[in-house]
C-alpha cells in the first residue's frame, strides 16, 4: 500500500496585508505638535517666571503688597495660562504620534516606547495642574474681598514651581536612547534623548527639580525636529 503526501501551495489570492502606496510619505504633523509643545512650554515658563512678586526682596513678605503687585500680572498670567494649556494638548498629540513612531522600530518586547510615552503624559498632566488654579485667581487677585493676600501669595508659589517639574520628560529621552541601541532611532536622537532627557531626569530627582522646567522644552523641541526633518530613515522605508 502506498502512501502519498500532497502539499498545497500557499494561496497566491490572499495577501499578507495592504501594501504601502507608492511614493507614500508618513505623517509628521505630530512631531511639528511636539515642536508646539516645546515653544508654547518654553513661552509658559518665561510667563511664569516674569510673576516675581512673592520672590521680591524688597516687598519684606508682605502679603497685602504682594497681592497688589501681583494683580500688575494679570496680562501674564493670562498668557501664563493659554501658553500652558497650548503645550500639555501638542504634548499629548505629540506623544500618541511618537508612541506609533517607536513601536513601528522597537523591539517586540520592549518597553521603552510605553516609557516615553508616559513621561509625555505624566509631564503634561503636570502643566495642566500647574494652570489648576487660574481660574480661580487671575481675576480676582487684588481685590481682597476675592482672594485674601495670604491665598494670592500662595498662588504665586504655585505657578512659580508646579509648571516647572518637566522631570518626567527626561524618561523619555532616555527611552529613546535604549531605542538608538537597538537601532530603532537613529544614534544622534538617541545621544541628544541620553543628554538632555538624563539632565532633566536628574534635576526632577533632585532637590532642584524646579530646573528642569529650562531644559525640558529644550529638549523637547530639539527631539521633535530630530523627528520632523531627520527621521528620513524611516520615512523612507
Amino acid at each position: 500500500m502506498t502512501t502519498q503526501t500532497v502539499t498545497h501551495p500557499v494561496r497566491s489570492d490572499v495577501g499578507a496585508g495592504p501594501a504601502p502606496a507608492p511614493g507614500a510619505r508618513t505623517s509628521t504633523r505630530w512631531a511639528l505638535a511636539g515642536v508646539g509643545a516645546g515653544i508654547t512650554g518654553a513661552g509658559a515658563i518665561a510667563a511664569s517666571l516674569s510673576m516675581s512678586a512673592v520672590y521680591d526682596e524688597s516687598l519684606g513678605g508682605d502679603t497685602t503688597k504682594i497681592a497688589d503687585k501681583l494683580s500688575d500680572y494679570v496680562p501674564n498670567l493670562i498668557v501664563f495660562h493659554v501658553l500652558g494649556m497650548l503645550s500639555a494638548v501638542l504634548m499629548i498629540v505629540f506623544a500618541a504620534g511618537l508612541y506609533r513612531r517607536l513601536r513601528a522600530t522597537a523591539p517586540t518586547d520592549s518597553i521603552a516606547p510605553m516609557i516615553a510615552t508616559f513621561g509625555l503624559l505624566g509631564t503634561a498632566f503636570v502643566i495642566v495642574m500647574g494652570t489648576g488654579l487660574d481660574t480661580e485667581f487671575v481675576f480676582g487677585v487684588g481685590d481682597e474681598k476675592i482672594v485674601s493676600p495670604d491665598n494670592a501669595a500662595f498662588y504665586n508659589h504655585w505657578v512659580g514651581t508646579i509648571p516647572w517639574c518637566w522631570g518626567l520628560l527626561g524618561l523619555s529621552g532616555i527611552a529613546l536612547f535604549a531605542l538608538a541601541r537597538s537601532g530603532g532611532v537613529a544614534r544622534w536622537l538617541g545621544l541628544v534623548g541620553l543628554l538632555g532627557g538624563g539632565i532633566t531626569l536628574a534635576f526632577g530627582i533632585s532637590p532642584l527639580q524646579y530646573m528642569a522646567g529650562f531644559t525640558g522644552p529644550i529638549g523637547l523641541i530639539v527631539v521633535a525636529l530630530g523627528f520632523l526633518v531627520g527621521d528620513k530613515a524611516y520615512r523612507g522605508r
